[in-house]
């Protein structure tokens, strides 16, 4: 015996309204919110040259789908890739990346200004953020980023320059806030190896 469409949905609303607003699905433990850490101040010569007259504009790196997220990547053995459960960063890691790059130009005052691509510049650094994650081939693990860029003049867009950097941290113990600071550690690095690049490509700019 069938009953009417109306009375099941009746039925069906009186259920629902009994389980006094209870979820049936499984609730996601809170995840920890990570920033990097403070980077240290850079060290500038004393006879540094005086800025170049140019806009910098720096754009958010394109990366794969793991990497252009919050989630903390992780290479636990192998070739297995996973990520930290319960921690993540507290925005996606690209523009984290992108943050540190343009305060760490701005602190060296390498140019005029140095903003995000969505200001007016003269020069933009695109970029692919490759590696971002921590390594357990060692122990503690190990931080390893890898950052491909091209600077592209505004004016003639064919004028391309290109470069790779590669840099590693280890990790003083295993706990995920030395962890993170190892990746701040290498974020410091990555920034000084583009900096020093930056530099060297002054007398053609």
């Amino acid at each position: 015996m069938s009953f009417p469409q109306s009375l099941n949905v009746a039925a069906l609303t009186a259920i629902l309204l009994s389980l006094g607003g209870c979820s049936i699905l499984p609730e996601s433990e809170p995840s920890t919110l990570y920033r990097l850490p403070a980077s240290t101040p850079a060290t500038m010569p004393e006879t540094a040259s005086p800025a170049l007259p140019i806009r910098l504009g720096v754009a958010t790196p394109e990366a794969g789908h793991l990497l252009s997220s919050n989630r903390i990547v992780v290479y636990p053995e192998r070739n297995v890739v996973n990520v930290y459960e319960g921690s993540r960063w507290h925005e996606d890691a690209p523009d984290m990346l992108r943050a540190r790059l343009i305060a760490g130009l701005q602190q060296r005052q390498l140019f005029t200004s140095v903003g995000s691509d969505r200001l007016p510049n003269d020069l933009l650094l695109l970029s692919e953020l490759r590696h971002f994650q921590s390594e357990y081939d060692t122990n503690p693990p190990t931080v390893k980023l890898q950052l491909d860029v091209q600077l592209v003049g505004d004016q003639d867009p064919r004028r391309i320059k290109a470069t790779s950097f590669s840099t590693r941290a280890q990790a003083s113990s295993v706990e995920i806030a030395d962890v993170v600071d190892a990746f701040g550690e290498a974020s410091d690095v990555l920034t000084e190896q583009l900096a020093t690049w930056l530099v060297e490509q002054a007398p053609d700019l």
